[in-house]
């Protein structure tokens, strides 16, 4: 459950690492998997990290700096939740995937386990980016 002031993961290679839910989209009180939220970035990747070569010339450039107010996706949550089917699951922390105002997933890759209930909120874009869904 994700509401004001949460502070979530963000997991995708946005640039983001760390961001702060300051509404719910909703207009309920709490946020589950699946649910957009407007966030603002408390933490982000340097500018000045290296790529995979390891050059000086390979700088990569994040698309979000800190300070940023962004939409994002709920992708895990810590409070249990319950499927149909009647199983259980319950992440170990909080986490999300930027995304913009058009609903297009910012990064282009998404580290971690997501949940499956985005399959049933029409978030397949970012089921296809994760690794892993459970």
């Amino acid at each position: 459950m994700i509401q004001l002031k949460t502070m979530l993961n963000c997991i995708d290679n946005s640039g983001a690492t760390v961001v702060e839910c300051i509404a719910n989209m909703k207009m309920k009180r709490h946020a589950r998997i699946g649910d957009r939220i407007i966030v603002v970035v408390q933490k982000s990747r340097t500018l000045g990290e290296t790529g995979p070569s390891g050059g000086a010339g390979s700088v990569t450039a994040a698309k979000v700096r800190r300070g940023d107010i962004r939409h994002a996706i709920v992708v895990r949550t810590a409070k249990k939740v319950q499927r149909p089917d009647g199983m259980v699951v319950k992440f170990d922390d909080n986490a999300c995937a930027l995304i913009g105002k058009n609903g297009e997933p910012i990064g282009t890759r998404i580290n971690g386990v997501v949940g499956s209930e985005l399959r049933d909120k029409k978030w397949s874009k970012i089921l296809s980016l994760a690794s892993q869904h459970v």
